[in-house]
């Protein structure tokens, strides 16, 4: 039987590191390495959220001295892109069918999500950053080879990555804000939206006659459903690109 393809976006851990990334030099003191100075970055990331998250404290929770950890990574700026570039490797990607191009990158998008909701503030680090190391290499061969063969343009699936990236993560950011513990004084969230939609219908009839009319359709349906509608405007716009590139 012929063996498999190589499938690239699979694996990352034998790919090279980028020459930007702070160099692996062994040290003779402490057995450490870079990943797993990650993991517990990440893990005390879990816990006690991104701003606690310091050299010192990893140290703490590595048993070692902070200046350890400055032989495998520069700053805590990239410790971050580590622990995001991490984060981003729990994505299974299966192998691309292009015939199910549409139902797969929805898969995706859930699925980025749902890593999203498991890591305590791995939205609000992903704002601003993008996968720069091997990860990067993986998502993009994935999508070239999912998306290319239905027709879409080299140039829309490079932007397409970045356009996902932005709204999963704000998205998932705004879901981690509204599950904090509200203030005292603060109406409940039902409570509050019946509000703001009977400030909506009490405006003048004359000026805003279709947001008084829209006041429902504002506020329906809930987090799951305005997820996936994002997500399926992007995959309907995608496919206009397919039936007539851009000029």
């Amino acid at each position: 039987m012929q063996e498999d393809a190589p499938r690239p976006w699979r694996d990352t851990g034998d790919l090279p590191d980028p020459p930007w990334r702070a160099e692996r030099r062994p040290s003779s003191r402490v057995p450490l390495t870079r990943q797993a100075i990650v993991d517990a970055a990440l893990r005390v990331m879990d816990s006690e959220g991104v701003d606690r998250l310091s050299m010192r404290r990893l140290g703490e929770e590595l048993g070692v001295g902070a200046a350890s950890i400055y032989w495998h990574v520069r700053n805590k700026d990239e410790l971050l892109q580590l622990v995001f570039e991490r984060i981003m490797e729990e994505a299974e990607l299966p192998p691309p069918d292009p015939s199910r191009w549409q139902e797969q990158l929805g898969e995706f998008a859930g699925q980025m999500r749902a890593i999203f909701s498991r890591h305590r503030d791995a939205a609000r680090i992903s704002l601003g950053r993008a996968p720069t190391g091997p990860v990067i290499a993986v998502f993009t061969e994935w999508l070239f080879s999912l998306l290319r063969p239905a027709g879409i343009p080299d140039q829309v699936i490079a932007y397409l990555g970045d356009l996902i990236g932005l709204y999963v993560g704000a998205f998932a950011f705004e879901e981690s804000l509204r599950a904090g513990s509200p203030g005292l004084q603060d109406p409940p969230p039902g409570e509050f939206l019946d509000m703001v939609k009977d400030y909506l219908r009490s405006l003048p009839e004359d000026r805003f006659p279709h947001t008084r009319q829209a006041a429902d359709f504002l506020f329906a349906g809930g987090r799951d459903d305005r997820y996936a509608f994002g997500i399926d405007l992007m995959i309907r716009g995608l496919k206009t690109f397919a039936d007539q590139p851009p000029r």
